[in-house]
């Protein structure tokens, strides 16, 4: 089963948690009843709209904002594939919590809100679309789902020239970062309230002018990943936490790690043994490359662990290096660039202070 994991970016209210838990309604990942309370407390709470949101954002603080604030996981199957999605933050004060989780991704699902006024918020400069199309690029996810939501919005009512509007505008920028719109792009309108687009087609009768195929089964569709299994082990550490012993989070990268074996976390050189392996949350024996895991280590205190550190292969570990080449894109900036300029850069999970030579 190729284990794809994707990545669900959004605009503050474009409506990404919404169609993540559509999508688990959908797939009876998560039950009838639970969603029924989950629809209850959100009446309680006249936040009737934002009951499927809550299957993502399970803790307090993010139901009563309404908000995103860390990377919610989940995960659903179809017959083919095992999907994990990675329900980001679109809201601008949580951009670093965002890069972590575009790291992890495969596909990056760009959710922008058809509704009037709230895709030009979005799109206007210092809007946060942009911003998250570019760290998908640059976080070197290869192909990019635009979903068009909020199509049954009274102020869109499944219009085309609406939906071809906020397609051409963003298309030139999408350009622009590298995306080539023959193979990596791919545009659909859906509803993440009313559920149109995401795993049945669009009804004709609503939408005449859109015969494409819904969401969930065009990912089912899109060519599995090359993935190294043959490498040596990498895995960047995402976040670690204490639970009789120090647990590690992240993305096997490359290479296979069983029960038992001896690896490195670096750049320490600390020499860990595996404990327990999980994927998903279920218990396996080996994880490979592509899988989100969390792995229990033996030889380490849980604050020797840092986000961004990487746990490897003893006998052939990563390489650690003070100064490197960068190629760097500038797409907009105030001041001038040049040698003593201090910036910070985000680089799979870490965040580390340079300056340029």
């Amino acid at each position: 089963m190729g284990k794809n994991v994707r990545f669900v970016f959004t605009f503050a209210d474009a409506g990404k948690s919404t169609i993540g838990g559509q999508i688990m309604s959908l797939t009876g990942m998560v039950d009838k009843r639970t969603l029924e309370k989950y629809e209850r407390e959100a009446r309680e709470k006249s936040r009737e709209s934002w009951y499927l949101s809550w299957a993502l954002d399970t803790n307090q603080e993010e139901r009563d904002k309404g908000k995103t604030v860390e990377v919610g996981r989940a995960y659903f199957e179809t017959d083919k594939k095992h999907f994990t999605i990675l329900d980001a933050p679109g809201h601008k004060s949580f951009v670093p919590n965002m890069i972590g989780g575009a790291a992890q991704a495969d596909v990056a699902v760009l959710v922008i809100s058809a509704r009037k006024g709230e895709f030009e918020t979005g799109f206007d400069r210092g809007g946060q679309t942009r911003e998250h199309a570019m760290l998908a690029k640059t976080a070197g996810v290869k192909h990019l789902i635009v979903l068009v939501n909020k199509m049954d919005d009274p102020t869109v009512n499944w219009d085309e020239n609406r939906y071809n509007e906020c397609r051409d505008k963003i298309l030139p920028y999408l350009k622009k970062l590298g995306f080539n719109p023959a193979k990596d792009l791919t545009f659909m309108p859906c509803s993440g309230l009313t559920g149109q687009g995401i795993r049945e087609p669009i009804d004709q009768g609503v939408c005449p002018w859109y015969s494409g195929q819904a969401f969930i089964p065009f990912i089912d569709e899109l060519p599995s990943l090359n993935r190294k299994t043959d490498g040596p082990f990498i895995m960047p550490i995402v976040d670690k936490y204490k639970d009789m012993g120090t647990v590690v989070m992240g993305k096997v990268e490359s290479g296979c790690a069983k029960k038992g074996q001896n690896l490195l976390v670096m750049p320490n050189r600390t020499q860990v043994s595996v404990d327990q392996l999980w994927s998903d949350d279920d218990e396996v024996t080996a994880v490979g490359p592509g899988e989100n895991v969390k792995i229990k280590l033996k030889g380490i205190e849980e604050e020797d662990v840092s986000p961004g550190f990487v746990l490897c292969d003893a006998s052939n570990p990563i390489k650690i290096g003070k100064i490197f080449d960068a190629q760097v894109v500038i797409l907009e900036h105030k001041s001038i660039i040049c040698a003593g300029y201090s910036a910070v850069m985000h680089i799979h999970c870490a965040a580390e202070e340079i300056t340029v030579k």
